[in-house]
C-alpha cells in the first residue's frame, strides 16, 4: 500500500510505515492509556466484523456521538466505513429536538453513545425512530449493549480463517469516490444539513495538510476540539498518515493540564480557546507587583507589536531574546514547552494574539475552510514566506479561489463535498454547474494570501443604507482586555450599537485596586464607572473604523456566552439568531428615544442583567 485512497487504510498505512506505541492515548482513572498501532488495527477488524455479523452493510449509516474525544471514536470511525458503510458523526451539546431531526434524516441504523447522560437523552426518541434498531455504549450503562460486546464477536468470527478472507473482501469493494460520512453542520439557523464527503474528498485534504504543516512521525499532538467536526477530524487523519501520537484531552477544562503533562509538539485550536489563554496570561501579570510587573508587562506589549514577517534590527532582537528570558519561556512551559504549531480555525483570529504568541516562539497558523470543503481551502504554514497575520493562507495547491463580484469566495478542487443530503436543490445552490462552491464568506486577497471579511448572510444594512461587517468590529473591540465577548447589531436600524459580556476578573481586578468591589456580575455591568470604562475602550477602538460602522451605544451582560447557553455553536462561533431572540429587550433598549416627551412606559422591560449605554463621539 504506497498511498492510503480510503480513510480506513490511514491506520494500516502507519502499521506498515512507522508503527506507533502510543499511535493513541487517553487518561483514564488519572492514567494514560496507550493503544498501539498494531491494538488499533485489530480492534477495527474486530468491531467490523462483528458490526458485519450485526447486519451492517455498505451504505448504511452509523451515528456515533461522544461528550470528549476518545480513542473508541476512531475505531467506530475507521470500523463503519471499512464496511462501506456511513458514519454520521454527532455533537453531542445538540438539542433532542436536533438529536431527533439527525438520526431521522439520515436514517441510522445503530448508534454508539459515550455515556449515560446522552444516552439519557436518546434513547427516549428510539420510539419515534423506526430506522434505528440499537445503542450501544462506550461506558458500561444498565441495560445497554456494551460496543466491546460487538468487538468481542467480531474478534471470535475471525478466528474462522474464512471470515478474514470476507472482510478483507468487503473492504477491497470500497471506492474512493464512496461515501464515507456524512457530517451535519450545526449552523446558526435553520435545520442541520448533512454534508456529504467521500474518502477521496477527505484523503485529498489529508495529503495536502499533511504536507503544508510539516507533521512528524515520533511528535505529539493533543486533541480537544470535537472529533465529529471535520477541522479536528482531519487533523487527527493527518496524524495517523505521518505517525504523529494522539494524546486525547480529558475535556475543555483539563486542557491547561493534559497540555503540561503531554507536552504535544502541535495542536488545533479555535479563537475562542486562544482568548482565554491571552487572558490568562494578562492575569498572571496583574498579580505581580513592582519591577517583576513593569518587565512581564513591557514584553507583552513588546509581543503585540511583533510582526514574524518583517525583519528585527539588533535593537529588537535583544529585547526579544530579554523578553523571551524573563517572561516568553514561561508561557512556552505552560503549554508543555515543545509547541511548534497550534492551527487555528473556524473563525477570525485577534491579529494582536497572533504577534503575542508568534513572539513568545509559540507559532500559530490560521486558516479556513467550511465542512463542504472537507474543510481546508486555505492555510498559513510554517514555510518561508507561507504565514501572514490577519489572513488564512494561501489556497491550498490542488484549489482554486475566485472572489464572485459581490465579495463571495468560491472555490473549486477535489475536496469539494459530493452534496447535501436529501437536498438536491439546496446542493445546486451551493456548488454552481461550473463546480464552484459558493462558501457564503466573503474576503479578498493580500497578494497570494487570502483573507476572510465577514459571512454574507451576517453582513447587515443599517436604516442609512450603509453596510456594516460584524466580525470586523467584534474582533477589533475584542483587543480591549475589558472586553471578552461582543455582537454587533443595528440591522435596518439606525446606528450599529453591540451586546458586550466584559472579561469579568479583568475589570474586578481594575476596580479592586481602586477600592471597589463586586459581590456578583449584576453588581459590576450595572455600575456606571464600569459603563465609562468600557465606554472609553469602545470610544478608543471605534477610530479604527469609519463613523457609519462606529458603534454608538452598547449594553453589558451579566452572563457569558457558552454552548450550554445556546449562545455559541460546538467549535465556539456565534449563534446570532438565538442572541438576537434572547437579548431582543438589550437590543430595543439601545435604540430607545430618551428625547424629553417620550413616554417610557412603552418600552420594554429589561431583565435585571444588563445596561444600556452611549459611547461619547470620537
Amino acid at each position: 500500500m504506497e498511498i492510503p485512497e480510503r480513510v480506513f487504510d490511514l491506520i494500516r498505512y502507519q502499521l506498515n510505515h512507522h508503527p506507533q506505541a502510543d499511535a493513541f492515548a487517553q487518561k483514564v482513572d488519572g492514567k494514560w492509556i496507550k493503544s498501539s498501532t498494531s491494538d488499533c488495527v485489530e480492534a477495527i477488524e474486530a468491531l467490523a466484523w462483528g458490526l458485519h455479523l450485526a447486519g451492517v452493510r455498505a451504505g448504511d449509516r452509523i451515528a456515533n456521538v461522544s461528550e470528549t474525544n476518545r480513542t473508541e471514536w476512531y475505531v467506530i470511525d475507521s470500523a463503519v466505513m471499512s464496511l462501506g458503510a456511513v458514519h454520521v458523526p454527532i455533537y453531542p451539546n445538540i438539542t433532542a429536538g436536533d438529536f431527533q431531526y439527525i438520526l431521522s434524516d439520515c436514517e441510522a441504523r445503530l448508534l454508539f453513545v459515550s455515556g449515560e447522560s446522552l444516552y439519557q437523552t436518546i434513547a427516549p426518541l428510539q420510539a419515534r425512530l423506526p430506522a434505528l434498531r440499537q445503542i450501544f455504549s462506550y461506558d458500561p450503562i444498565s441495560g445497554v449493549k456494551h460496543w466491546k460486546q460487538v468487538q468481542a464477536a467480531g474478534k471470535a468470527g475471525l478466528e474462522d480463517p474464512e471470515s478474514k478472507i470476507s472482510l478483507e473482501k468487503i473492504t477491497a469493494k470500497v471506492s474512493p469516490d464512496d461515501l464515507a460520512t456524512l457530517i451535519y453542520t450545526s449552523g446558526t439557523t435553520g435545520n442541520p444539513k448533512g454534508v456529504m464527503l467521500s474518502h477521496a474528498n477527505l484523503l485529498s485534504n489529508c495529503r495536502v495538510c499533511a504536507q503544508l504543516m510539516q507533521t512528524k512521525t515520533q511528535e505529539r499532538a493533543l486533541s480537544f476540539l470535537p472529533a465529529c467536526h471535520i477541522y479536528e477530524r482531519t487533523l487527527i487523519n493527518v496524524y495517523v498518515l505521518v505517525g504523529t501520537s494522539v494524546y486525547f484531552a480529558q475535556n475543555l477544562d483539563t486542557i491547561g493540564e493534559d497540555l503540561r503533562e503531554v507536552r504535544p509538539h502541535i495542536f488545533t485550536t479555535v479563537p475562542r480557546l486562544l482568548e482565554k489563554i491571552y487572558e490568562k496570561i494578562v492575569a498572571t501579570g496583574n498579580e505581580l507587583r513592582g519591577l517583576k510587573r513593569a518587565i512581564y508587562f513591557w514584553a507583552l506589549k513588546l509581543g503585540t507589536q511583533f510582526d514574524p514577517e518583517s525583519p528585527a534590527n539588533w535593537f529588537q532582537k535583544m529585547q526579544l531574546v530579554l523578553a523571551d528570558r524573563l517572561v516568553y519561556s514561561h508561557w512556552r512551559r505552560s503549554l508543555g514547552g515543545r509547541v511548534r504549531a497550534i492551527i487555528c480555525g473556524s473563525a477570525a483570529l485577534q491579529p494582536r494574539l497572533g504577534r503575542v504568541f508568534w513572539a513568545a516562539r509559540i507559532p500559530v497558523y490560521e486558516g479556513y475552510g467550511p465542512t463542504e470543503a472537507a474543510p481546508v481551502i486555505a492555510t498559513n504554514y510554517p514555510s518561508s514566506h507561507c504565514h501572514r497575520l490577519g489572513t488564512v493562507g494561501p489556497v491550498i495547491p490542488g484549489g482554486e479561489v475566485k472572489i464572485a463580484p459581490d465579495g463571495e469566495i468560491l472555490y473549486r478542487g477535489q475536496n469539494v463535498m459530493k452534496g447535501y443530503y436529501h437536498q438536491p436543490e439546496t446542493t445546486a445552490e451551493a456548488i454552481d454547474q461550473d463546480g464552484w462552491l459558493h462558501t457564503g464568506d466573503v474576503g479578498e486577497f493580500d497578494g497570494t494570501f487570502l483573507k476572510i471579511t465577514d459571512r454574507k448572510k451576517e453582513i447587515f444594512k443599517t436604516s442609512g443604507g450603509k453596510y456594516i461587517a460584524p466580525q470586523q468590529v467584534e474582533n477589533r473591540l475584542k483587543e480591549s482586555d475589558f472586553i471578552d465577548q461582543t455582537m454587533v447589531v443595528g440591522e435596518n436600524r439606525k446606528f450599529p450599537a453591540a451586546l458586550v459580556v466584559p472579561t469579568f476578573h479583568a475589570v474586578s481586578d481594575y476596580f479592586r485596586k481602586k477600592g471597589v468591589h463586586f459581590r456578583s456580575n449584576y453588581e459590576l455591568v450595572t455600575n456606571p464607572d464600569v459603563n465609562e470604562l468600557i465606554g472609553t475602550e469602545i470610544q478608543r477602538l471605534n477610530e479604527h473604523f469609519g463613523h457609519y460602522s462606529q458603534i454608538k451605544k452598547f449594553v453589558l451582560l451579566a452572563e457569558e456566552w457558552s454552548m450550554p447557553g445556546g449562545e455559541l455553536t460546538p467549535t465556539l462561533k456565534l449563534k446570532r439568531r438565538q442572541l438576537l431572540t434572547k437579548y431582543a429587550n438589550e437590543i430595543e433598549s439601545l435604540y430607545i428615544e430618551t428625547e424629553e416627551g417620550d413616554d417610557a412606559s412603552e418600552a420594554p422591560e429589561n431583565e435585571p442583567n444588563s445596561t444600556a449605554t452611549t459611547v461619547a463621539p470620537t
